[in-house]
């Protein structure tokens, strides 16, 4: 019996809400300029999603003319916003990386210039590979 006072205690709090046609279109409004998707208005307003969708279908001025709308997730939008901002951040890093190596390239030449050494490598020479004898003896007695 506990559970069914419950249940229709909930439903004598729950009442019947008439919303304006004035809301009903500045909602609509708000959900073809994308400010709101269909489930905030849902929360928001506690109506459920058949209403919001008989209210587009009513007062949007899009079904009116045959406009299709794209409807984007969120998520989805949130996640290009988020992958734009990581492009800028690499570009900037990468820039500055290139700024290091300038930088460094020239105060060789300048140390070079300076002191009468060559510093960089040529591109000719051999690298040691590193596994030759140095002909020490490391063995120990």
């Amino acid at each position: 019996m506990g559970t069914n006072s419950i249940f229709t205690e909930e439903l004598r709090s729950r009442q019947n809400r008439y919303f304006s046609n004035d809301i009903k279109k500045k909602i609509v409004r708000d959900l073809e300029r994308n400010f709101n998707s269909v489930g905030d208005v849902c929360k928001t307003y506690q109506v459920s999603r058949t209403s919001v969708y008989r209210w587009i279908f009513k007062y949007s001025a899009m079904v009116k003319k045959e406009h299709k709308q794209v409807v984007e997730p969120k998520s989805d939008t949130q996640r290009i916003k988020m992958l734009e901002e990581r492009i800028k951040e690499l570009e900037r890093i990468v820039g500055q990386k290139q700024l290091l190596l300038e930088f460094k390239d020239k105060m060789i030449e300048i140390a070079e210039a300076t002191y009468n050494v060559d510093i960089k490598k040529k591109v000719g020479s051999k690298l040691s590979s590193g596994t030759t004898s140095t002909g020490k003896n490391t063995g120990r007695s």
